[in-house]
């Protein structure tokens, strides 16, 4: 009767450990693209993918080229939201708020056509 229970405890430890090395593997990949630019932070905020449900928002606004604790401490000090709250516990209000100023802090994109003509006028 103990082998039963040590042989659960031991595959139920397994389980654990692919798990959380799905996860770990999963946010890997996530922290590229947004750092990449291929992904918004505020696509991820908003729509909080499995993933980013357990993450904190600064390892989210971090991941992005540029921001370091200190701008993600201070953007995070203005909407009144902690650096270490997770994204899926943020409220509705909170993930839109978030998402609007990373929107307005988002550098302009350039069209490469209208770049071209500028440099050509």
């Amino acid at each position: 009767m103990g082998d039963v229970a040590t042989l659960d405890a031991g595959q139920q430890h397994l389980r654990a450990l692919e798990h959380a090395n799905r996860v770990r593997l999963a946010r890997a990949q996530l922290k590229r693209q947004i750092g990449a630019g291929a992904l918004a932070a505020a696509e991820v905020i908003v729509s909080c993918p499995w993933e980013a449900h357990s993450m904190s928002i600064s390892d989210v606004l971090m991941s992005q080229k540029r921001w370091g604790r200190a701008r993600c401490r201070r953007l995070l000090l203005s909407i009144g939201v902690p650096e270490n709250k997770q994204v899926g516990t943020l409220t509705e209000r909170q993930r839109l708020a978030l998402a609007g100023v990373l929107g307005e802090k988002a550098p302009p994109t350039r069209d490469m056509n209208t770049a071209g003509a500028l440099s050509l006028a």
